[in-house]
């Protein structure tokens, strides 16, 4: 499968890395990051208990997202904007938790790819569930400090109360029940802590123009 797998912690820049990793390879960019947030998005709108799974899964099934290059739209708006807030930060992880919610996900990920055929694919879960058969499986990371540092750049914010909200979800992610945040056995670590973009993105082409080409 033709899929570049790119997953990773919040703030480990995968979002960035994977636009300029998608340009570089001709491949389309999917962040699946951002369809959760537009089903979160959705349930505060409704102000539905983003706890309640069989809610909020309704909510995953019957809800328009589409995601495009450098927008989200959901049920035909575009909500780029409103899908980066604190209030949504404090509640996707909840939701993305909610079995009913990522069987929703899966299955619209896998529709785009299978007619995108293949693709730039980031979030939590995409080379241990969503496409174990990728191409190529990369962990994108980073120090928590660093993390944090980036996240008050993009959005700013206290940066004591960053990290502990990126701890947080750091937590939420790796100890949930369906499909945990880690690494697949034969996923390439990179850690993007000191390393610039474009260093990281050169490291991730180079891996792919490897197995591509066989």
């Amino acid at each position: 499968m033709r899929v570049i797998a790119i997953d990773g912690p919040a703030g480990a820049g995968k979002s960035t890395v994977a636009r300029q990793v998608s340009t570089a390879t001709g491949l389309r960019y999917l962040d699946t990051g951002a369809m959760y947030r537009c089903v979160a998005l959705e349930v505060q709108n409704t102000a539905t208990d983003p706890n309640d799974a069989d809610a909020v899964g309704k909510i995953a099934r019957d809800v328009k997202v589409v995601i495009e290059r450098d927008a989200a739209k959901l049920n035909g708006v575009d909500v780029s904007t409103e899908i980066r807030t604190g209030q949504i930060n404090a509640i996707v992880s909840i939701i993305a938790a909610h079995t009913p919610v990522r069987d929703a996900m899966r299955e619209q990920q896998r529709k785009w790819i299978e007619a995108q055929k293949g693709g730039v694919v980031e979030g939590r879960d995409i080379g241990t569930v969503v496409f174990p058969d990728a191409i190529l499986k990369v962990f994108l990371t980073a120090s928590p400090e660093v993390r944090a540092e980036r996240r008050v750049g993009q959005t700013g914010g206290d940066i004591t109360a960053v990290a502990a909200s990126i701890a947080e979800r750091d937590h939420l992610d790796s100890t949930r029940l369906d499909s945990p945040l880690r690494p697949s056995e034969d996923s390439v670590i990179v850690d993007s802590s000191n390393r610039t973009i474009e260093e990281v993105v050169a490291e991730i082409v180079s891996h792919f123009e490897r197995v591509d080409h066989g």
